[in-house]
């Protein structure tokens, strides 16, 4: 399992398992065209507006996606649904704050699976 973002050019490849986990993606894309959205790992709109207005700081923000978001999912059952081979998708460019940087810190806190950057 690794993480990227839309416009990388190593998810151009065809073949790769990408899955979205943000509230929109680039569907015009022709890679992602067979991408899985995967809502379970979305944050709420209101989440996002909030952050992005710097209404939150982002420690508000990595806290209330864990307790709204991951503290009501089952680790086993996220890493089963999308499978080993998952690219983890989302809008922000690697060293950006960013959820799903918090996925994957997730999922090696609850399951010790590493997810790097592809």
């Amino acid at each position: 399992m690794k993480t990227s973002y839309y416009f990388s050019n190593r998810i151009r490849e065809p073949g790769l398992n990408l899955v979205a986990v943000s509230n929109t993606f680039p569907r015009h894309l022709p890679w992602l065209k067979d991408a899985l959205a995967y809502k379970k790992l979305c944050p709420g709109w209101s989440l996002v507006k909030e952050y992005k207005r710097h209404n939150i700081s982002w420690q508000n923000y990595v806290e209330i996606y864990q307790e709204d978001i991951l503290d009501k999912l089952d680790p086993e059952k996220v890493y089963n649904d999308l499978r080993e081979d998952a690219v983890i998708l989302c809008w922000e460019k690697p060293g950006m704050l960013c959820h799903r940087r918090l996925i994957a810190d997730w999922l090696y806190d609850r399951l010790r699976i590493r997810v790097n950057e592809l």
